[in-house]
């Protein structure tokens, strides 16, 4: 009984944060998504539904669908790219493993922000790139590889690509191999063992890797921002100029409840794929 109560009390500091932090900031994000918008600042006390209605515009529809095909490309080329990588690693000896994971994870320790403009100075036009192609006579005037829809997807790619290879690492590195043995032994090419063994047991990871990258990139705003020079405009940059330069917070607080569904029914059609019953399993 004793021990029981202690438990009960331990919980307690985690209910009052989550009641503080995350019940009490989101209830006060519904309210304000159904006011109007007060003549000079703030918010009216009249009850509006014209903050969702809004959003059937063609203009916004078009930032939505640009929005979700830059989530979409995101996390097929995090996928491309970070799966073969993830298989790879697993192949290699523990010690050697253990320097890959470290080296992804290195990164971490810079400030995104540091990155991106690394990136920037080898995009640009007098970049490392471009002064690389130029010299070697491939080209005769820079490309525009900066400030473009591209240039977002790059950005995008660079910063979420480790949340899907620590997935499928993880995925990867627990599969029963013995399986795939199996497999080969049976007379399946390599191939085959891989496409009906290997990564339908995998299929978790790599679920769960879709929704690590897919959610943050409709989200990342100062990605785009930076690489595509406020050219390449997604949900995020649009809440994020309603909220301070527009100061138009209904709408944006409709956005974000409207970001906030989207991602609730992300991570229920991955629960039903992947049979989880945890939000703790997507790591």
């Amino acid at each position: 009984m004793e021990k029981k109560r202690h438990i009960s009390l331990s919980v307690w500091p985690l209910y009052i944060w989550t009641v503080l932090f995350v019940a009490l900031p989101l209830v006060y994000v519904v309210v304000i998504s159904f006011l109007q918008r007060g003549d000079t600042w703030g918010v009216t006390d009249q009850v509006t539904i014209d903050n969702y209605v809004k959003m059937v515009d063609p203009m916004y529809g078009s930032i939505f669908l640009e929005t979700l095909a830059m989530a979409v490309l995101t996390t097929a080329l995090t996928f491309l790219f970070g799966y073969p990588f993830a298989y790879y690693v697993c192949k290699l000896p523990a010690r050697l493993r253990g320097v890959m994971i470290l080296l992804l994870m290195a990164p971490f320790w810079i400030n995104s922000l540091c990155r991106l403009n690394g990136w920037m100075i080898l995009l640009k036009s007098n970049g490392v790139i471009n002064s690389l192609l130029l010299n070697l006579g491939i080209i005769d005037e820079p490309l525009k590889l900066l400030y473009n829809f591209g240039a977002v997807v790059v950005g995008m790619v660079y910063a979420l690509a480790p949340f899907m290879i620590l997935s499928c690492y993880n995925s990867i590195e627990k599969m029963d191999w013995s399986v795939v043995e199996a497999a080969r032994d049976l007379g399946a090419s390599a191939w085959k063992a891989f496409v009906t063994v290997t990564l339908p047991l995998t299929m978790p990871g790599v679920v769960a890797g879709c929704v690590l990258v897919f959610v943050p990139s409709m989200g990342l705003f100062f990605i785009s921002d930076l690489m595509g020079g406020a050219k390449t405009v997604l949900i995020g940059n649009l809440i994020r100029t309603e909220l301070t330069a527009a100061r138009n917070w209904p709408f944006g607080a409709a956005l974000s409840m409207v970001m906030l569904l989207a991602t609730v029914g992300i991570i229920w059609v991955y629960k039903r794929v992947s049979g989880s019953k945890s939000l703790g399993d997507l790591m």
